[in-house]
């Protein structure tokens, strides 16, 4: 089988048969995609000519990306293998006489400062209060974006998530949003803050007639759902105009919300739910975080005062 006909028959399977999500889909197109082309270097026509060392070869030609992201790839090469290995297309994965061992770095997830947060939110509250004319689309536009960044902060939704949001996915009569994840896992999230019920009752109300002609929840000025490359357009020009030490990307929210929660004793297996993941061994990884907390916390210890000798003089 030539290498063109094998992708295009494996992502025509991923999406119709393990009904992936769009998104795990593009990046599958796009690793591939990148695969093909080296495949093409080598002069390798055939699926069944792909051995272990022209893909020792593929990874020599990526060494130069993130470990995340050669991880990645190299993930999504051999689910294609396995799954043409176990319809006979292949006698032998080819991956399965190779050992490939990627050390990622232990980065810690990027929070955001509490205090930046409510800077953010205080003023964009106060520019909606300062609005003269509250029939023009920038208005709109304004109380859009407040309602977005509550529900990235109140919620820890993922950006995609809130992206692909549907009117049917948010009943603003029970306060429940429903999200889906990466591999179509759906979970409920309660809203139960007066001011983001505020703000996203506000927002359906003026665009009551906009949404009438689109299925999602979040939409652009054309009524198509709002992308994400906006959002993290429109956190980085707010963050801006607000004059904060950082500029907030949707997902340092996901992120301070599971440090916060884990900072206030919640037990981890609830934060797993409410952020969708999939291993407790994901949201473990806050707990790092937290640990660091501690320790800047307990160096305010009053035992830092004490003034210990051991010059003791007998009475």
């Amino acid at each position: 089988m030539k290498i063109e006909k094998a992708i295009e028959e494996f992502i025509s399977n991923s999406m119709y048969e393990k009904k992936l999500n769009p998104k795990t889909i593009k990046a599958y197109k796009i690793d591939l995609n990148q695969f093909q082309l080296f495949i093409k270097t080598q002069n390798i026509q055939s699926l069944k000519d792909i051995d272990k060392n022209v893909l020792k070869k593929f990874l020599g030609h990526i060494s130069h990306a993130k470990p995340k992201t050669i991880k990645r790839k190299v993930t999504v090469i051999k689910t294609m293998f396995n799954y043409f290995e176990f319809k006979d297309t292949i006698v032998v994965n080819p991956f399965r006489k190779m050992k490939i061992n990627i050390e990622e770095a232990n980065e810690l997830p990027k929070t955001a400062d509490l205090n930046e947060v409510k800077k953010l939110l205080s003023y964009l509250y106060a520019k909606k209060r300062d609005f003269s004319n509250k029939e023009v689309y920038s208005y709109k536009a304004l109380v859009r974006d407040i309602a977005i960044i509550e529900m990235l902060f109140s919620t820890g939704a993922r950006v995609f998530e809130i992206c692909e949001l549907t009117q049917e996915d948010v009943n603003l009569s029970k306060w429940n949003i429903k999200f889906f994840s990466k591999s179509s896992k759906e979970r409920s999230i309660q809203i139960v803050h007066d001011e983001v019920k505020d703000i996203l009752k506000e927002y359906a109300t003026l665009f009551k007639y906009e949404l009438e002609n689109s299925e999602y929840f979040f939409i652009n000025r054309i009524n198509n759902g709002i992308s994400d490359q906006s959002i993290r357009f429109m956190l980085k020009k707010h963050s801006i105009d607000a004059n904060l030490k950082q500029v907030l990307t949707p997902h340092m929210f996901r992120h301070t919300l599971a440090t916060l929660l884990l900072e206030q004793g919640v037990d981890v297996r609830h934060i797993q739910d409410i952020l969708g993941h999939s291993s407790i061994s994901t949201t473990e990884m806050y707990t790092k975080i937290t640990d660091k907390t501690q320790k800047k916390v307990l160096l305010k210890h009053p035992r830092k005062n004490f003034i210990v000798t051991d010059n003791i003089e007998n009475t």
